[in-house]
């Protein structure tokens, strides 16, 4: 899930998994690695430019996207999240 607040982007994932990577065409999907919150959800917050970026989530060594929004295939078979940013 993604959630905007103010200029900022929330990410947030909620799994019982050991690491959670945030990727993302705003940066040329280098990684970001998420942390653990108290009650257990992995959260990101980033502050992004106007623009269309597909993204998605490396779960412990696993790529997941994020069903919550549009999906678009990615070149490698599996099927990556569209987060629209406007200013």
């Amino acid at each position: 899930m993604v959630r905007k607040t103010g200029k900022m982007y929330i990410f947030e994932l909620e799994t019982d998994a050991k690491e959670v990577i945030l990727k993302g065409s705003w940066n040329g999907w280098k990684g970001e690695k998420m942390k653990k919150n108290k009650q257990g959800v992995f959260t990101k917050r980033k502050k992004l430019n106007s623009g269309v970026y597909e993204f998605g989530y490396v779960v412990d060594s696993k790529w997941v996207a994020d069903k919550s929004l549009e999906l678009v295939d990615s070149p490698f078979g599996s099927k990556n999240s569209l987060l629209r940013v406007e200013r």
